[in-house]
């Protein structure tokens, strides 16, 4: 008859622990806890068309985070070692969705000029954005460029009143009271250069012609140019979800054309919904030149800093808004600010774009 295998001095607490009394209950508390959580991690592990319901649920996804360390914590108590182990993986599966190792950023290459430049969005909610709480944000953090989306003429008129164009004077504009228009405001040249197709909010692309301030008067100063797109997407909703899905394959189209890119908006997706994804990373369809795309809010660690619902029902925020920018931009200084009268949160930041 063989000898049991000796237990190790350092194992002999952590087997003492799990085999001491505990009420079973506790562990039931954690597995009727990760239930859920596993259901919505099998539907965010899986990139396919989902439907309707699920869609929406995994705007939420990052929430899932709370649940599974409150069951590990339960499940610790418990004593079940495969119920920790099974509660230890959900969560760790969570917080490598919220905290994604590769999120495409990439540095400007040393030696490389570049512009800096201080942008900023903002989805207004029918117009209804205070437009003195606008031109205080833009003023506070020095905004050099700014994309509207749901904007109107009534909002365009009180930005106006409210001093927005001396501090950017170039404007594209086409408001509308249906939620449909957009407008660009900037301290630099614009160039209308069309919409996105087949998208029944408006998408304008425009180009934006950036001259490093600083040197401005300097023949030879930095100059780079921008194509910016003011993104807003239907929202997945009813028989919408199609239109939803075709409007996020259009700015993934106009992401993958050659120059430098901001898409700005309104996406009415989170980095959780495969298809915003794709739009991101070219092995799923998107990206530019082999190279991911960049969500500047994700690379910044924003998954928990929701832009919506700002008002309303008391729901968990989601973050639906989004810069996205070409691999070659770099950023820094992202941040979410609340606006009253909209439901959407304005998100800012700094962008160093190589120059031309």
């Amino acid at each position: 008859m063989t000898n049991p295998a000796p237990v190790l001095p350092a194992a002999r607490p952590v087997k003492l622990w799990l085999g001491g009394q505990a009420s079973p209950i506790w562990s039931v508390l954690a597995l009727l806890l990760v239930l859920p959580v596993a259901g919505m991690s099998l539907f965010r592990a899986v990139p396919t068309e989902w439907t309707l319901v699920v869609v929406q649920l995994l705007s939420f996804t990052p929430w899932m985070a709370l649940p599974s360390a409150l069951a590990m914590v339960l499940a610790l108590v418990g004593r079940r070692l495969w119920v920790i182990i099974t509660t230890a993986a959900l969560l760790a599966l969570q917080l490598f969705w919220l905290f994604p190792l590769d999120v495409g950023r990439e540095t400007v290459p040393a030696g490389t000029a570049t512009v800096s430049l201080k942008v900023m969005s903002l989805n207004t909610e029918y117009g209804e954005a205070d437009a003195s709480a606008i031109v205080k944000l833009v003023r506070d953090n020095g905004v050099q460029l700014l994309t509207l989306q749901e904007h109107t003429q009534g909002l365009e008129d009180r930005l106006r009143s409210e001093g927005l164009e001396s501090l950017l004077p170039n404007l594209l504009s086409e408001p509308n009271d249906d939620a449909s228009g957009g407008a660009v405001y900037s301290v630099f040249p614009l160039q209308p250069e069309g919409l996105l197709p087949d998208t029944p909010f408006r998408m304008d692309v425009t180009r934006v012609l950036i001259t490093d301030p600083v040197s401005i008067t300097d023949p030879g100063s930095s100059k780079a140019t921008l194509n910016l797109t003011n993104v807003h997407a239907l929202p997945p909703v009813d028989e919408r979800i199609q239109q939803w899905r075709s409007d996020l394959v259009q700015v993934a189209r106009q992401a993958s054309r050659p120059g430098h890119h901001l898409l700005m908006g309104d996406y009415n997706s989170t980095y959780d919904h495969s298809e915003f994804r794709a739009l991101l990373d070219p092995a799923l369809g998107g990206g530019q030149d082999g190279k991911k795309l960049v969500d500047v809010g994700t690379a910044s660690g924003g998954r928990f800093s929701p832009t919506w619902p700002m008002e309303g029902p008391p729901l968990p925020g989601i973050v639906i808004d989004h810069m996205v920018t070409s691999p070659r931009i770099s950023s820094s200084g992202y941040g979410v600010h609340q606006v009253s009268g909209s439901d959407h949160a304005a998100i800012v930041a700094t962008l160093v774009i190589p120059a031309n």
